[in-house]
């Protein structure tokens, strides 16, 4: 590790992969290099505090092997080791949602011993709960359980990863995780839903919640092979490139030039012409980049993560542009944030900045991509990659949660059964009594 810690000082480091959780953000980098970067409040970014940072930072001390994927909840981050068949968590552990059998907050990457030895296909994070598929086509749910997104049966939440039995005999290619509530795409191309349906972002033709997995009807005899979740939206893609939403679109964020909730998937016709290889789903946006290299925003933009250049909420995807008008190889969306890198692995960020997880050494929002410099061949070489001095684990740092509780900004949450059924109202995004730990200020 100190070997590439010293190589990734000397040159930007090659980005593999990038994700982004409600404030803060991760990068895989060649060599086996993890680093994080944004609110640290909860120990997401894994450096054995409880401190933000603006800029990406290497996790020293972690040695394990093999890191193929890294994955961001809202407050905690998961990776994979491939070599050791071994899953880890870090952060915020309310609910279970690390997997470690208690709801401890944990500030330094830890095994989830539970899926020692599996190899796993593909990990997903939404807000409090996780899942992995495994390579054989199962699925394993965690964390919290109350509107039945675990796809188990039960609202119980589940302190441990527990295999999701409705899927026996089917093998399941993709998963993706919302604020409550779960899709998958099967190998068969199938698309199923459970979980929080309030919006119709189950895909059912209805607004009710679903305890186990359900099979969402065929979309115009298409098969599927991407799924992604918003906030209390969903995102497919078929075989044929053709790009489906369904859900909540209080701000646009189903991108059908209008902001009204679909039921059932429907077809983005402004990007008919136009083959998506990839999507991503944030709190109230979303992202889409087309096989040539073309990267698409729309819905809410209060702090500019569409992307666009402006802060007004886009109904119909615009198109972001970048720098020489590079193409983009992957996009991820964080609640409030949107990173890319491009095919010269030159790493972007932009919406929200307010804790550091633009990773431009600054807490400034951004309303069109700008580059960071730590992570990229083209940037001005002002900021270099830095390390964070891991503190020992027993030593971790924690605060109480009654000292962090705060209400999500700019939302009204309901008293006990006045929930609007139309996502154009009010948005009861949690009951009164689970308020989001999120900082006061928006």
């Amino acid at each position: 590790m100190d070997a590439a810690i010293s190589a990734a000082h000397e040159a930007p480091p090659a980005v593999v992969l990038v994700s982004a959780g409600a404030s803060h953000s991760v990068a895989l980098l060649a060599g086996n290099v993890l680093c994080t970067w944004g609110r640290g409040e909860d120990g997401q970014l894994g450096h054995g505090d409880a401190e933000d940072r603006l800029v990406p930072t290497v996790i020293t001390g972690f040695e394990a092997p093999g890191i193929t994927s890294v994955i961001c909840g809202a407050d905690h981050t998961t990776a994979y080791s491939e070599d050791e068949h071994q899953v880890y968590s870090w952060g915020w552990g309310d609910f279970g949602r690390l997997g470690h059998g208690n709801s401890t907050d944990v500030f330094t990457p830890q095994p989830v011993k539970a899926l020692q030895g599996i190899k796993i296909k593909q990990l997903a994070c939404g807000d409090s709960h996780c899942l992995a598929v495994t390579m054989a086509g199962e699925v394993l749910s965690w964390g919290r359980n109350q509107n039945g997104q675990l796809g188990l049966g039960t609202t119980e939440d589940s302190l441990l990863p527990q295999t999701i039995q409705a899927f026996e005999g089917i093998s399941v290619k993709m998963i993706a995780a919302g604020a409550e509530h779960t899709a998958a795409v099967t190998e068969d191309g199938e698309i199923y839903g459970w979980g929080w349906g309030r919006y119709g972002n189950l895909g059912l033709g209805d607004r009710n919640d679903r305890l186990v997995p359900e099979k969402v009807s065929s979309v115009e005899g298409e098969k599927m092979v991407l799924v992604a979740c918003g906030w209390r939206h969903t995102i497919t893609v078929s075989s044929s490139g053709s790009l489906y939403t369904y859900g909540w679109s209080k701000y646009g964020q189903l991108g059908h030039g209008d902001f009204e909730d679909h039921l059932v998937p429907h077809k983005v016709e402004a990007l008919k012409d136009s083959s998506t290889s990839q999507i991503s789903g944030g709190w109230r946006h979303t992202m889409a980049l087309t096989s040539d290299g073309k990267l698409y925003g729309w819905g809410w933009n209060k702090f500019g993560q569409v992307g666009a250049g402006d802060n007004a909420d886009h109904c119909s995807p615009a198109q972001v542009n970048f720098p020489e008008e590079q193409k983009v190889a992957q996009v991820a969306c964080g609640w409030r944030h949107t990173l890319a890198f491009t095919e010269k692995k030159n790493v972007f960020a932009w919406g929200r900045g307010t804790s550091g997880q633009l990773g431009h050494g600054e807490i400034v929002d951004r309303n069109t991509p700008v580059i960071i410099d730590a992570l990229s061949p083209d940037g001005p070489g002002s900021k270099k990659l830095e390390s964070s001095a891991a503190i020992p684990f027993a030593a971790k740092i924690w605060v109480s949660p009654s000292e962090r509780y705060a209400l999500v900004p700019d939302e009204k949450v309901a008293k006990s059964g006045d929930v609007s059924a139309r996502g154009n109202g009010a948005d009861a995004s949690v009951p009164e009594n689970d308020v989001k730990r999120m900082r006061v200020s928006s």
